[in-house]
């Protein structure tokens, strides 16, 4: 069995070569903002808000040629693609080619690629490759979470939580589904936990969500209905920065309507109380699936 660190140089590598690509289709297929373009280039997965762009189907498949290369054993799970549900034994890649693809869409600059390597269902090794802003996070595990790109350092910095004591100071990341009946629970919930903390922030990609949680760009993370590519890499690269993390089990899809947690260690026990407090740490299956 390879060792984390040896998987996360892959993961880092691919997620890289990647998001190089989707940077240069951004310029090809649409406008510099606004989402003029050709007629098929955007297509709907679950619902007609829910977009796929045939730059999201090319960058899953030169994810999985690369993966072929480097380890041409191992299952792969991708969000265009798909894959088994059932959790294999042995490492199973689980790739977001591009996480906020609403954004991609709208020239928002906040989309990533995300790619992890779990072993048994758990994620060993992860990177998360903010695209617009050139910045790439990694972790493995047992071996901290580290970025580069940030400001003008050269040298890879280790990612720390902020060192938050006070959950009503917590700015606290958070996404919304793309069906109507879960978006009506969330927006229920927003309104009883934004009181109660410094600000929300709605940010559009979970995989960066998450790795704003590592950098501490903002305290914590919360969102229900995602699927494994979504929280796979960001959720090892924000445990590793200190945040407690909670995850959907690893063979549930965004339907089943879990919520992915991540916060400060400082907040972290506040926090999930008072998620419980207001109904949110419960999850919200989608009524359509």
């Amino acid at each position: 069995m390879p060792q984390p660190a040896e998987l996360a140089v892959i993961a880092r590598a691919v997620a890289e070569e990647a998001a190089a690509q989707v940077r240069n289709r951004r310029v090809e297929l649409f406008a510099p903002t606004g989402t003029r373009a050709s007629d098929d280039s955007v297509t709907a997965k679950s619902t007609p808000t829910d977009p796929v762009t045939v730059a999201d189907t090319e960058t899953e498949e030169l994810i999985r040629e690369l993966l072929h290369r480097h380890r041409p054993g191992d299952e792969i799970l991708g969000e265009e693609e798909g894959g088994s549900v059932t959790v294999p034994t042995g490492v199973r890649w689980v790739v977001d080619p591009i996480d906020g693809t609403v954004n991609f869409l709208y020239g928002i600059p906040a989309y990533a690629v995300s790619v992890a390597a779990q072993v048994d269902g758990r994620s060993v090794a992860g990177a998360v490759v903010d695209v617009a802003r050139g910045v790439t996070y990694w972790a493995s595990s047992g071996g901290g979470a580290w970025a580069t790109g940030l400001a003008s350092d050269v040298q890879p910095i280790r990612l720390n939580c902020n060192p938050i004591d006070d959950v009503a100071l917590a700015l606290v990341a958070t996404g919304f589904a793309y069906s109507r009946t879960r978006r009506v629970e969330q927006g229920v919930f927003i309104a009883k936990l934004l009181p109660n903390v410094r600000d929300i922030r709605r940010v559009g990609a979970a995989a960066i969500d998450l790795c704003m949680v590592a950098s501490g760009a903002v305290d914590a993370h919360i969102e229900h209905g995602l699927s494994p590519w979504d929280w796979a890499a960001g959720g090892l690269i924000a445990e590793e920065a200190g945040a407690r993390v909670v995850l959907p089990p690893s063979d549930s899809r965004s339907g089943d309507g879990h919520a992915t947690i991540a916060a400060a260690p400082g907040i972290a026990e506040d926090f999930l109380a008072l998620l419980g407090s207001i109904g949110a740490l419960d999850a919200m299956p989608d009524e359509a699936v």
